[in-house]
């Protein structure tokens, strides 16, 4: 609409936008993640290697990866909302049928579709809300919309994994998938009507012309390397926490390890601090202020200590929180309007890219170097998100 400059803060439309997205995020995150607190219970009953268990997670997160960029190309056309829509409906429907898996094949097939149509709202809902709320407060509306996420993933783990200890996995996953059901009505019903959006018309630049304009910029590249190495290293550490807790020395009950998840509320408190700082002092200093709590907290959980492994997974998700409300944030509002929505697509290939390789893949080496050769893994992708940030994220 001619003269539309976005919601700002205080208006009924900004706080319907970020209530929508805040339940689309719980909708979504809340299915992505559930199966992470049951990951022992799925390896125990159908007799199978923590990192083949593991890809529970990491199925859904690859169906992800993949569909965000189709995803991204159906939205220019029909618009964000109705995709998002469509996909949290279609991954709900799946989420309820997941739990009916005979085998663990089944389960992973299930998991991949998914995965897919949950990728409609994390590939979206930032370009969404960049085209909806005024520029000015973009960065701190991103960074409520990922605290919101984390409550998504939180909730599913707490969810499931609890229920799980009581009766079985495929209960646990039930219940989490009904609160998803919830959540997605409550979306519908809140998410406001696109102001900002113009769908691509025929003779607009097609879409592997969009693409390839943030593929040949240093900048979105560094933003979507952030994404693959920093969301890994996260996953990888939620996967494997579990097994090497209910193991000797420590040998803790299943019920105490899935409360562990309640680390995510430092991520719920860190990702809107994040935005609002990163819009008063830049996004690279907080960006990479981020990634050094990620690398302590990593270090910290070397410790033989539960309340120091607690203490450093604390610190360790607040910091990636941090730094991905400012990456996922920053690829959209930094590309050409008319690429944003393929620049955030981009950016999410490489997050769930990320987590599915090495939540997969980081397994085998926990299995093959122990606790500690893995969190050196985890400390090393940290540096390394570092080097390319500093690298090629200086003057932007």
């Amino acid at each position: 609409m001619t003269g539309f400059t976005g919601h700002i803060p205080g208006s009924r439309e900004y706080r319907r936008l970020l209530a929508g997205l805040f339940f689309a995020g719980i909708a979504t995150f809340a299915q992505l993640y559930s199966p992470q607190a049951v990951l022992p219970l799925l390896a125990s009953e159908f007799e199978v290697s923590p990192a083949t268990a593991a890809l529970a997670v990491s199925a859904a997160t690859l169906g992800l990866a993949v569909a965000v960029i189709p995803w991204s190309i159906l939205a220019d056309r029909i618009g964000r909302v109705q995709a998002m829509t469509i996909g949290i409906v279609a991954a709900t429907a799946l989420g309820l049928a997941a739990p009916l898996s005979a085998d663990v094949i089944t389960l992973l097939v299930l998991r991949l579709a998914e995965g897919a149509a949950l990728g409609a709202v994390p590939a979206l809902a930032l370009a969404y809300l960049s085209e909806e709320v005024d520029p000015r407060h973009a960065a701190a509306a991103a960074g409520s919309y990922i605290a919101g996420t984390t409550l998504g993933g939180l909730s599913g783990r707490l969810v499931s994994g609890p229920i799980a200890d009581l009766a079985q996995w495929r209960t646990g996953l039930w219940a989490a998938a009904i609160l998803c059901a919830l959540s997605a009505v409550a979306f519908l019903l809140l998410v406001p009507r696109a102001r900002g959006f113009t769908p691509v018309v025929r003779g607009g630049a097609r879409i592997t012309t969009r693409l390839a304009v943030n593929l040949r910029t240093p900048a979105q590249l560094a933003l979507y390397a952030q994404g693959f190495l920093l969301m890994g290293a996260f996953v990888a550490m939620y996967n494997y926490l579990g097994f090497h807790l209910t193991h000797p020395p420590f040998s803790l009950p299943g019920w105490i390890v899935t409360s562990l998840f309640v680390a995510y509320l430092a991520g719920t408190v860190s990702s809107p601090w994040a935005g609002a700082l990163a819009s008063r002092h830049g996004r690279l200093p907080v960006l990479l202020a981020s990634i050094a709590a990620m690398a302590v907290g990593t270090v910290l959980m070397l410790a033989p200590f539960v309340l120091i492994i607690l203490a450093g997974l604390l610190v360790m998700t607040a910091g990636f929180f941090g730094a991905h409300a400012v990456a996922s944030g920053w690829a959209p509002a930094s590309a050409r309007p008319d690429t944003r929505a393929q620049a955030s697509s981009l950016y999410y290939l490489g997050y769930y890219g990320g987590s599915s390789l090495f939540g997969w893949s980081l397994g085998y080496v926990f299995d093959a170097g122990g606790w500690g050769v893995f969190l050196g893994a985890v400390v090393a992708m940290c540096g390394g998100a570092a080097a390319v940030a500093v690298g090629a994220l200086r003057t932007h």
